[in-house]
């Protein structure tokens, strides 16, 4: 199975080679880093390993924690496969067929930030244009997230909140009368360096989906 751990650590020589010999101890193979800020003097990074026992968050938790220095965070499991690049995979079908650039957005945004789902969210009436596969049909009470308001979700601002069980991610996709929301039940709230991330992400499509469709040559 593979989990994601975010970490935090003191931000001196030789602390990320503790968290490895750590994790190692505890039979995870690690398969990917992402530093995620270093402030204060300690530094944040999101390890993707492949863990050989149970998902049992609060037991991996007590077990890295118990080194000196080390504070897991939170730990959930994720999709992501370690060593791809599903932004540029992204930008490349959207690229291929920009008609399609927002739900292709929808669809595969979820990978790159180790969220569950996606939707795109009318910023006027807050109805849902695109979903992913896994996300509610409304975001209403009777359809979909209770407690959660389309009003909350679409921020003039990117920006990360937490409503009830869910952490979501809202970013306005410019001049397109859209947000687009990420959410994940599992893990911690999204942090700044994923908003920045999805933010670039979310600016390419919707520059390339607004670019005008080739004309053909007349005569052809």
């Amino acid at each position: 199975m593979m989990l994601r751990l975010r970490v935090s650590f003191p931000d001196r020589p030789g602390a990320l080679g503790q968290v490895a010999r750590v994790l190692g101890t505890l039979g995870a193979d690690i398969l990917q880093v992402t530093v995620l800020e270093r402030e204060a003097g300690r530094v944040v990074d999101d390890f993707t390993v492949s863990w050989p026992g149970a998902f049992d968050p609060e037991g991996i938790r007590d077990r890295l924690s118990a080194a000196p220095g080390i504070r897991v965070e939170a730990v959930w499991r994720t999709r992501e496969i370690p060593g791809t690049s599903p932004d540029y995979d992204l930008l490349r079908h959207v690229a291929t067929e920009p008609g399609r650039a927002f739900a292709t957005l929808v669809d595969a945004i979820p990978d790159l930030v180790s969220a569950e789902w996606a939707v795109a969210v009318s910023s006027e009436s807050g109805d849902l244009v695109h979903r992913s596969w896994q996300a509610p049909e409304s975001l209403d009470e009777q359809g979909g997230l209770s407690g959660v308001k389309a009003a909350d979700l679409t921020a003039l601002r990117p920006c990360a909140l937490t409503a009830g069980r869910h952490r979501f991610m809202s970013v306005p996709v410019p001049d397109a009368g859209l947000h687009l929301v990420l959410a994940r039940t599992e893990g911690p709230s999204f942090h700044r360096a994923e908003l920045d991330r999805a933010v670039r992400v979310v600016e390419l499509v919707s520059i390339i989906g607004h670019r005008p469709a080739p004309r053909t040559p007349q005569g052809v």
